[in-house]
Order: structure tokens, then C-alpha cells, then sequence
């Protein structure tokens, strides 16, 4: 990810040297809304631990991708003829899973079913919010061209006889555009990745051993398309 990063600056840096800048920022300035349609690449590398012994751990990757709405809100600030600072945020709905089929569950079957099937253990991560900031250059009177980082956030949630860990929190790099007309409606495309911090969670003791542990780092890839208003 650090590569991916890498890349943004260099490009939006190039873009900064080599742009020759004759429109007005002011055709982006002042508030706005849009409503937001994005395919969203969840990978969640995970491992449980049975009754604390690491030589028992099992290990466990989802690569999951799943379209997700939402809507953003923001402010855009002219910084002299040809750049502006846009201060934002975004909500977005839509849930990925991780799953456990071998989660130590404690406990014996006559007919010799696992007790791991019966009670298995599972994160989902939904509801995924961003605070961000975005330097912005502008190419033309309607086109122009960005750089995001925020700080992101979103909701974890169990199955299972396990402790609810808590909500992640991570930091998100994108690069995009956005195209205004005259009528203040304008089209938002944007690329990047949110990298979250890990997820910890163990038994609560009672069909799940408080001994075993689980563990996920989700990453989360994504392109997104806006439609919104600039008032």
C-alpha cells in the first residue's frame, strides 16, 4: 500500500508542475452534496487461535467485493486562482463478512457433529464513514483533479460466543476528479484504499473458550462515481 501511496503523489505532483492553470477556482468553491455509487474490494486476512496455544492457530483470507451506496457533504475552499482545499465527509452503507469454520468451541456431540459448526464465529464490518481533506487543482473552468486523505471509520459487529471488538478506525488515500458545469451540478470519480486497523476478539466462555482468540486486517480497495450539487 505504501507503493499505491507512492503513486498518488507522483502523479498529482506531476499534474501540478506540468498544468499550466487558466480557469477560476471559484467555478468550485462553496458547499455541496452527492449521492454516491461504489464497488467496494473488501480482503480480510484473519487467524483463530484454539485454547492459547499458537501452534493451534488456523489461518483465513476473504476477498470479498460488493457495490455499496452512500451519500458526501463538503466545502470546498479557493486557495488563490487555481487550487482549492475540499473538506469533506462521506457515509456509506454496505456490510463484508469474515468467517471461522474451526473456532475451538468447547464442549462434546453424541452423534459426533462438531460443536465448531454448530457455533460458528464471524466478524462484519458495515456502515464506513470518512472524514477528509483533499488538495484540488484545477485543469479547466468545469474539470478538475484531486488528491484525499481521511480518516475513516466503521462499525464491527459478531456472531458467536465471542466479545464484540471495537469499531475500526484507519486512514484512507484516494486519487479522483470532478467535473462542475455551470448549472452547479458536477460528477465525482474516484480510485483509493482504506487501510484499517486489526480486529481482536476472544471467547466469552461459555459455547466459545475465553482461551481461544480471532484475529482479521481488512483492506479495503475502492472506485466510486458521484452525482451531486455545488450550491
Amino acid at each position: 500500500m505504501n507503493k499505491l501511496r507512492t503513486i498518488l503523489y507522483a502523479v498529482f505532483t506531476l499534474m501540478l508542475v506540468n498544468t499550466n492553470v487558466q480557469a477560476d477556482s471559484s467555478n468550485f468553491a462553496g458547499p455541496y452534496i452527492g449521492l454516491t455509487a461504489s464497488g467496494y474490494g473488501m480482503q480480510m486476512d484473519g487467524a483463530s487461535t484454539t485454547g492459547g496455544d499458537t501452534s493451534d492457530q488456523d489461518e483465513v483470507s476473504l476477498g470479498q467485493v460488493a457495490p455499496v451506496t452512500g451519500f458526501e457533504v463538503g466545502y470546498a475552499i479557493p486557495i488563490g486562482t487555481g487550487f482549492l482545499i475540499d473538506i469533506g465527509g462521506s457515509f456509506y452503507t454496505g456490510e463484508a463478512k469474515i468467517s471461522y469454520r474451526k473456532d475451538g468451541t468447547s464442549g462434546g456431540n453424541s452423534d459426533n457433529e462438531s460443536a465448531d459448526a454448530r457455533s460458528p464465529v464471524g466478524f462484519t464490518i458495515d456502515e464506513l464513514k470518512t472524514i477528509s481533506i483533499s488538495p484540488t487543482l484545477v485543469l479547466s473552468d468545469t474539470s478538475s483533479i484531486y488528491i484525499k486523505v481521511g480518516l475513516s471509520e466503521a462499525d464491527v459487529g459478531v456472531t458467536g460466543d465471542v466479545t464484540v471488538p471495537a469499531n475500526l478506525s484507519g486512514t484512507t488515500w484516494a486519487l479522483g476528479t470532478r467535473t462542475v458545469l455551470e448549472s452547479g451540478i458536477f460528477v465525482r470519480t474516484e480510485a483509493g484504499y482504506t487501510d484499517y486497523n486489526g480486529i481482536h476478539s476472544h471467547g466469552k466462555g461459555t459455547t466459545v473458550s475465553a482461551d481461544n482468540s480471532y484475529s482479521a486486517e481488512p483492506t479495503i480497495a475502492f472506485g466510486a462515481v458521484s452525482l451531486g450539487f455545488r450550491f
